[in-house]
């Protein structure tokens, strides 16, 4: 009976020592794929063959293994390498203006066009003076 405990147990241990790790490496692959290699135009470090995305690679694990949070493993990937890291980058004035300046150009562009069109387009009443009032007269007497 013994001998039987002991082969379960035997089976059953690397299989629930596989569960945790299993689950750590699907929370490192989701941070792979918000995570922008430094080395590469626009790739994530999931799909990335630069030795800097390795190593990137490399720490996530270590840090999912070591238990931190995924926030803090943004935040120190963002204290070392900068917003360009991050997909989804942090909130921020800087932000802020760069989201927000092109519409506002284009609003006040298009305010702008409309203002003028709607100014050019109103009939303007011009008063002459009595001298251009008789010249205009003399000339359309005689024709």
């Amino acid at each position: 009976m013994r001998a039987l405990v002991l082969s379960l147990l035997l089976l059953v241990a690397p299989m629930a020592a596989n569960a945790g790790t299993s689950a750590d490496e699907a929370r490192a692959q989701k941070l792979f794929t918000e995570i922008r290699c430094v080395a590469c135009q626009g790739q994530d470090i999931a799909d990335s063959d630069a030795v800097i995305a390795a190593d990137m690679r490399r720490e996530i694990r270590q840090a999912v293994a070591a238990g931190r949070s995924d926030a803090d493993i943004r935040a120190d990937l963002y204290r070392h390498y900068g917003d360009y890291v991050l997909f989804r980058p942090r909130f921020s004035i800087g932000n802020l203006i760069l989201w927000t300046a092109p519409p506002l150009i284009v609003i006040c562009g298009v305010a702008a066009f409309i203002f003028l069109s709607r100014r050019r387009g109103q009939a303007r009443d011009y008063a002459l003076s009595e001298a251009e009032q008789k010249r205009l007269d003399d000339l359309t007497r005689s024709n």
